[in-house]
């Protein structure tokens, strides 16, 4: 089977500097698949970027070589690491990339990449995508032991990710996220939910908007209504019906969420 490797950067939609990282790969191995996750993460949003690798990255098969570029760091000393988590390769700068993949699976192998064999010559100081992670990341798929690549490193980078609050009667949590629809997706997870009323005791209020009741889809409610639901990650989402909540609404991540019953 050929290997499976993952690209999701921050370069922009149609950027050339996505089609130079494949050529590099496929230079070195033809018969790679190359899949892109996304090249829409908001500019340097490590934050976003690791929440739509913790959603998507375990759908992948089983030792697919997963690669992630979002590095406001690149060319300082920051490291780039090879990590082995829930059998599943990842190649990413240290910089809180993996955080959420690594808080949910202890990763079974940390390298820090410095065997610079494998790298591209000479090394760009800005573009370290093309130079040391395409190139490891195509070898990683040739078969090359991880083990060459460098050092054992002893822990990963971490973000701080705030959790929401809750009470009997209350849970606050924020917008994480915003998808390609606008929809606004919370820390507020389905488990949170679970055992509580969804019907109209309960409200939800987002900034200075307000909604009443959960539901399943979002035909449930007319054209430019605001609609909470539980999305297909298992988070609590807010939407505008037939439009977009992030621009109509002027909401984005950091905005306060209160889940609220009578």
């Amino acid at each position: 089977m050929p290997s499976i490797i993952t690209l999701t950067t921050d370069f922009g939609l149609g950027s050339h500097y996505v089609a130079v990282m494949k050529g590099v790969i496929l230079s070195i191995n033809p018969a790679a698949v190359i899949v892109d996750i996304t090249h829409g993460i908001p500019p340097q949003d490590i934050r976003q970027a690791a929440l739509v690798l913790d959603d998507v990255c375990e759908r992948f098969p089983v030792d697919t070589i997963h690669v992630a570029v979002v590095d406001p760091g690149v060319g300082t000393s920051r490291a780039i690491v090879y990590a082995r988590i829930d059998q599943r390769h990842y190649i990413a700068p240290d910089n809180g990339l993996l955080s959420r993949l690594a808080a949910r699976h202890r990763p079974s192998k940390l390298i820090k990449l410095q065997n610079r064999d494998f790298w591209l010559h000479p090394v760009s100081s800005t573009f370290h995508g093309r130079d040391i992670i395409a190139p490891v990341a195509a070898r990683l798929s040739l078969g090359l032991d991880p083990a060459e690549l460098g050092p054992p490193l002893e822990q990963l980078a971490t973000l701080q990710w705030p959790q929401p609050r809750q009470t009997e009667r209350r849970i606050e949590g924020m917008v994480v996220t915003v998808d390609s629809f606008g929809n606004l997706e919370t820390n507020i997870t389905a488990e949170m939910l679970a055992g509580r009323p969804t019907d109209e005791r309960v409200c939800i209020v987002c900034g200075i908007y307000e909604t009443f009741g959960i539901y399943h889809t979002y035909a449930e409610q007319p054209n430019g209504m605001l609609v909470a639901l539980i999305n297909s990650a298992g988070r609590l989402e807010l939407a505008l019906v037939g439009d977009n909540a992030a621009r109509r609404l002027g909401v984005g991540p950091g905005t306060h969420v209160v889940v609220a019953w009578e």
